[in-house]
């Protein structure tokens, strides 16, 4: 059998990132430049900011990979790139990079969904995940739910009608004063708080759908901070208790929609899958329900290239191939 090498080039937000996978879950290489530092002051991600750097980046980035790899430039045998969803300036950096280079070196181009990156990322851990399976992605863009029947097939259950999860956490810990990236600022502080002093609603749960909104309960821990005259004792409570609702919210949905779909699996994905309370009440509420729950190790739910090389196995195998005309797009609903 072919040893198949793929090249995995991620730059649709504030990471630039270049991997190396075999076979679809040997990983060889696995670069990541982050821009975190940069964004900070801002509070947030600047889009032609990201972009900028992208451009000094990505060519250090993709050569780090193959000397992590060991590999030169002609062993390798596609070239996967992000196209959609995420900022599209940043996209078209990676993008434009990715076409040169596969172009260049004659090799298939694969265009990767940038969520089902994510979702990959569970199997590139993972060896022993059984279908159907329900997966929860959540991140400072994206909060979904999908039905997987099977490897590489998805079913959009539901998604939030407004703030992705992550967003809410940025926001939440903008004006708590915790900094950014707020999801683990708001853990941080979590930790030396306790839930259930300021309580929060837990929205949307009244709700049969599996859809999420998360507006009106940063809106909900806004105004709880305004009513205590902005105390900074109450900082650490808020924070524990802001974190413990939105964990409950997506934990309930998601184990609803694994119920509806006599699902076996559970899937977590994105970069709020890193978030410990998260990680714990769906683990444990899911396997109360006879339910297998699978997250990546934390390396793997920020954004990175190895996802997507790895997923972009599957696509190796049925020719699903990419022409140099691929364009990117910043959201699914625009390709």
């Amino acid at each position: 059998m072919k040893e198949v090498k793929i090249l995995g080039i991620e730059t649709s937000c504030d990471e630039t990132a270049a991997a190396i996978v075999q076979n679809g879950r040997h990983i060889l290489a696995n670069i990541v430049n982050s821009q975190i530092a940069i964004h900070q002051e801002f509070g947030g991600v600047v889009p032609e900011i990201a972009s900028r750097k992208h451009i000094e980046n990505i060519s250090l980035v993709v050569d780090a990979a193959f000397k992590q790899a060991g590999l030169a430039y002609d062993e390798i045998d596609a070239v996967a790139i992000t196209n959609a969803p995420g900022l599209v300036g940043a996209l078209l950096v990676g993008l434009s990079f990715a076409k040169g280079f596969a172009y260049a070196l004659d090799k298939p181009l694969i265009a990767v969904n940038h969520l089902h990156g994510h979702i990959y990322a569970n199997f590139l851990a993972h060896d022993d995940i059984e279908f159907p399976a329900v997966c929860l992605i959540v991140s400072g863009g994206h909060t979904s739910i999908l039905y997987m029947p099977a490897a590489g097939e998805y079913e959009v259950l539901g998604s939030t009608i407004d703030d992705a999860a992550g967003e809410a956490f940025d926001k939440v810990a903008r004006f708590l004063g915790l900094g950014y990236p707020g999801g683990p600022a708001i853990q941080k502080a979590a930790a030396e708080g306790q839930a259930g002093k300021y309580v929060l609603p837990r929205v949307f749960l009244n709700r049969q759908d599996l859809d999420f909104s998360f507006s009106g309960l940063k809106t909900a821990a806004m105004n709880q901070w305004k009513k205590n005259d902005m105390d900074p004792a109450m900082v650490n409570d808020l924070a524990a208790e802001f974190q413990q609702t939105l964990a409950e919210i997506l934990t309930v949905k998601t184990l609803r929609a694994a119920m509806l779909k006599d699902a076996r699996t559970v899937l977590l994905a994105g970069g709020v899958a890193a978030n410990d309370a998260l990680r714990i009440l769906m683990k444990n509420e899911g396997e109360a329900k006879g339910l297998k729950v699978y997250y990546p190790p934390l390396s793997l739910c920020t954004d990175n290239a190895a996802m997507i090389a790895g997923s972009a196995y599957f696509q190796y195998n049925k020719g699903d191939f990419a022409s140099l005309d691929l364009n990117a797009y910043a959201s699914l609903s625009s390709l």
